[in-house]
Formats: C-alpha cells, sequence, structure tokens
C-alpha cells in the first residue's frame, strides 16, 4: 500500500497516527514521512523504508503500522 498525506494507520502498541508530509533528508536524501500521534498531537520523522518492516509484539511478528483508512 503507498502512503498518502491524510491517512491514518495504527502502530502496532495501539495509537493512531495521520500522514502529514513526505520530504527528503537534507544530507542523505532519504525519502521521509513526518506523522503525527492522533491521541496527543505529538509528531514524528520516520525513513519511509523502515515505516513497512516488522516487529517482535507479544511472541509474534506483525506489521510495524496497519492502514485504518483514508481521511
Amino acid at each position: 500500500m503507498e502512503l498518502k498525506v491524510g491517512q491514518i494507520w495504527r502502530h502496532y502498541k495501539g495509537k493512531h497516527y495521520k500522514m502529514l508530509v513526505f520530504c527528503k533528508h537534507s544530507e542523505t536524501g532519504e525519502e521521509l514521512v513526518v506523522y503525527e500521534r492522533q491521541e496527543d498531537g505529538n509528531r514524528y520523522a520516520r525513513p519511509i523504508s523502515l515505516f513497512f518492516t516488522s516487529e517482535e509484539w507479544e511472541g509474534k511478528t506483525v506489521p510495524r503500522f496497519t492502514f485504518v483508512s483514508d481521511n
């Protein structure tokens, strides 16, 4: 699935995040996504390549983020 501005995704720990903007790292050119945690408005940036990785959680391998909706 392609990330798009405005989409809502759920982190594997349960919080919801809205995609705000896509940009490039000024030194490396790496593609980044800036997203906002819906529960408190905190904002974060992550390389897009890490957005779709999996994590070990409660004995299972799960996706780091799961699509919820287009907003």
